[in-house]
């Protein structure tokens, strides 16, 4: 019963995910994903909570890759080194209103009681930005971890502003390294 719970859950996955390559994350309907994998509306309920805990799994493995990626990247040492690291990042998160809006509900930040994939997500983030600024390179004088805290505040901010009828003016990259550069690099 495990393994054909297992690869029922796979082709749910499976599925769903060659769906939102054609239309996007907002395009994904439950109904399509159960009509592809073949199996009843209630199976994919049995599996997946909503359409909200699917979507935690498929933005959470997005975002991992772009973590992955930047994890394996030489670690930054300038302030513009730092936001072409995040660029393929932030394209990811605010490719859809709808994956940035699904980000903020699921990271944690709302008070989700479970811990999902995104939220994860966010504190792998802190722990890789936190070993970036242990190398030195950036301000000394507060911990690391508050410097990676820092870091995805700022990142959450320019995506949100992003959406912003009144603050769309600005490139993203642009509003970060402002932001990166007071953050990291304050003149006293």
């Amino acid at each position: 019963m495990q393994k054909r719970t297992l690869e029922t859950r796979a082709r749910l996955m499976a599925v769903a995910t060659q769906l939102v390559a054609q239309n996007g994350y907002a395009a994904l309907r439950t109904e399509e994903v159960v009509q592809g994998a073949g199996v009843a509306k209630g199976t994919f309920f049995s599996h997946f909570k909503d359409k909200d805990a699917l979507m935690d799994l498929l933005i959470g493995a997005g975002i991992d890759r772009h973590l992955d990626d930047m994890a394996q990247a030489t670690p930054p040492a300038t302030v513009e080194e730092l936001v072409a690291l995040h660029r393929p990042l932030l394209r990811f998160m605010t490719q859809e209103r709808y994956v940035f809006d699904v980000i903020l509900r699921l990271s944690g930040a709302a008070a989700v009681e479970e811990i999902g994939a995104i939220a994860t997500t966010f504190g792998r983030y802190i722990d890789l930005t936190a070993a970036w600024f242990r190398r030195g390179g950036f301000r000394r004088d507060i911990p690391a971890e508050l410097l990676a805290e820092g870091m995805q505040a700022f990142l959450t901010q320019v995506m949100a502003l992003n959406f912003c009828a009144l603050h769309d003016d600005q490139k993203m990259e642009a509003r970060l390294e402002v932001y990166f550069q007071a953050w990291l690099c304050p003149k006293v």
